[in-house]
């Protein structure tokens, strides 16, 4: 292979590796097979600090054996987050690093 197209290759490579990821839009079912009321539902990249706003949003309470639908679009382009769950008794949960781009659903459990 003559060295001009090497040297066009290693930078198509290198280019490659520069271009920016994409940011996406996640869904999936999150099912309450606990024994509490679930009131609450944060998430954050797992890279970031804050959480971010209450995702049960309009639904308001996912009863025991209820299910839903989530959707995460904030923009980031993470495939790891942490979830914080918080019940009617007022118990928190924190998982933290759930690979959100290969979650079909998330059960939660006691």
């Amino acid at each position: 292979m003559n060295s001009f197209l090497k040297g066009g290759l290693v930078a198509l490579a290198l280019l490659g590796g520069a271009l920016p990821t994409f940011a996406q839009d996640v869904e999936f079912t999150l099912i309450n097979s606990s024994s509490h009321s679930l009131h609450y539902f944060y998430t954050n990249p797992s890279n970031h600090d804050a959480w971010g706003e209450d995702l049960l949003g309009d639904v308001g309470t996912l009863e025991p054996g209820e299910q839903g639908n989530v959707f995460i679009g904030d923009g980031s382009d993470q495939c790891l987050y942490d979830f914080r769950f918080e019940t009617a008794e007022g118990n928190l949960l924190e998982v933290y690093e759930v690979d959100i781009c290969e979650l079909g659903s998330y059960t939660l459990t006691d």
